[in-house]
């Protein structure tokens, strides 16, 4: 497993390398512009160029890129759909430039429209922007925490969104412990999660997933609070460790969006943490197997 965290790149695209390495991450997830305001950031070729160089030297593993949480592919109000498919395609355009594994975007809310007429909003704005993707950067849709509208509460809307989307073949999904946990599967049963990955796997395939997101809950099971929480510090806990190390997620980036110490986000000591905590449950789970 690949650890990592959302760090910053202000200053220059290529100065989240330099702060992934602070921290000791072997993955890393960024922003490509200000993630609250819709103007995209105009980098460089050198400043792109810098990027990969430095990845290459920091040996850094996976590069994911976030979408602008202003995003809604599902809105009723046509402005905001078209700021949202010029952000997004912003950030993919960025995001293959510098060779980025994928771009990790919410879906958005229908706002009380329903799930399925949304449907006619979100299936051809991702079908224009999977055409910006390439064989090495996806694009990913991130599970929801299920409050309101929005999409992406359980397996079946992601499963509908990659059906409508005739399974394409460079259509993943980011899975946020979190979110998970809030909209009511319990990440820290290991009966429980077996059960929810079989159906991710069942469904839309495990191998479409490419990238978690690790964070513990400041909210109860099935709350549908999107309320994030360092890691050992929330409702999981320790618990966090099983969803960690179930074996269905072994190769994929694990990448903290936790507010870390001083509410800027996840530091050096809770990388360590997390790589911690992973091998104490990896170590129990033999044990438990043996």
């Amino acid at each position: 497993m690949q650890f990592g965290a959302h760090v910053s790149s202000s200053g220059g695209i290529w100065t989240a390398i330099d702060r992934a390495e602070e921290l000791g991450c072997d993955a890393i997830q960024i922003f490509t512009q200000s993630p609250r305001m819709w103007r995209p950031t105009a980098h460089t070729d050198e400043a792109l160029g810098r990027f990969r160089e430095r990845r290459v030297e920091a040996g850094i593993g996976a590069v994911v890129c976030h979408a602008l949480y202003l995003v809604n592919l599902a809105s009723t109000d046509r402005t905001i759909r078209t700021k949202s498919i010029t952000a997004m395609r912003a950030t993919l355009e960025t995001a293959v430039a510098i060779e980025a594994d994928g771009v990790v975007f919410h879906v958005g809310s229908h706002l009380g429209s329903g799930f399925g007429s949304s449907l006619r909003r979100v299936v051809p704005a991702l079908r224009t922007l999977l055409e910006l993707t390439s064989e090495r950067t996806w694009l990913l849709m991130e599970n929801s925490a299920g409050a309101g509208g929005t999409i992406g509460r359980d397996i079946g809307e992601l499963e509908t969104l990659f059906d409508r989307l005739d399974g394409h073949e460079r259509l993943g999904f980011c899975l946020d412990s979190c979110h998970w946990w809030v909209s009511g599967v319990d990440v820290t049963d290991p009966e429980t999660l077996d059960v929810a990955v079989s159906e991710i796997d069942r469904r839309v395939g495990i191998e479409r997933l490419r990238a978690l997101h690790v964070n513990d809950a400041d909210a109860p099971l099935g709350s549908n609070r999107d309320r994030h929480a360092s890691i050992g510090e929330g409702e999981m806990g320790e618990g966090l460790g099983v969803f960690l190390a179930h074996a269905a997620f072994a190769e994929l980036p694990a990448i903290l969006e936790t507010p870390g110490p001083d509410g800027h986000g996840p530091d050096a000591a809770e990388v360590r943490n997390v790589r911690a905590l992973y091998e104490r449950a990896t170590s129990s789970s033999k044990e438990r197997v043996g």
